[in-house]
């Protein structure tokens, strides 16, 4: 019985990431492919969804493109709830893809002078002087196997930076020391 349980665990890990994620990309093309008529070929979707994300970037790359993207994050922001959830979606997604990288400098910690116990993340904020520590700085710390973390002020002193690569870093942090990291 011990054996299936591990199994049934073992499965479940396997399982949910790659089913959640085929399940967002299915309904994501099957809702394209459902605004156009059956005549034209399935798999629009997918083409539709390409075309639309570059197209996006492309009207945000010229002068009146950014000033309706400008309009729209006004109107996004000024909302309480869809602030909140805006916000948030889009600090992550310019922590990782954005012309302002904030997960490009991976860090080893250490929890307190002294102590053996380390933690790795990334620094994300230099200066810390507005809030009374100006030999602190930010580290964020993702947390195992979840899409969150928690932000972490440390003396300089007790920060390393490590020689590896940021995304090597995230694996290393996201697979629970699992992946990634120093090979």
């Amino acid at each position: 019985m011990k054996r299936l349980v591990k199994y049934f665990l073992k499965g479940l890990v396997i399982f949910v990431p790659i089913a959640l994620t085929v399940f967002l990309l299915i309904w994501a093309f099957t809702s394209l492919d459902a605004m156009f008529p059956e005549s034209l070929k399935p798999g629009v979707g997918i083409l539709l969804t390409v075309i639309l994300i570059t197209f996006i970037g492309f009207i945000a790359s010229n002068f009146l493109g950014r000033r309706i993207i400008a309009l729209v994050e006004r109107i996004f922001t000024g909302l309480p709830l869809v602030k909140l959830l805006y916000s948030a979606f889009k600090d992550m997604i310019e922590a990782f893809a954005g012309e302002k990288k904030s997960f490009d400098k991976p860090v080893l910690a250490s929890i307190s002078p002294g102590s053996a116990i380390k933690v790795v993340g990334f620094i994300t904020r230099e200066s810390l002087e507005n809030l009374g520590l100006s030999d602190y700085v930010a580290v964020y710390v993702p947390q195992s196997y979840n899409f969150a973390g928690n932000v972490l002020l440390f003396p300089r002193a007790s920060v390393q930076p490590l020689t590896i690569e940021s995304s090597q870093a995230m694996a290393f942090i996201v697979s629970g020391g699992v992946s990634g990291g120093a090979s």
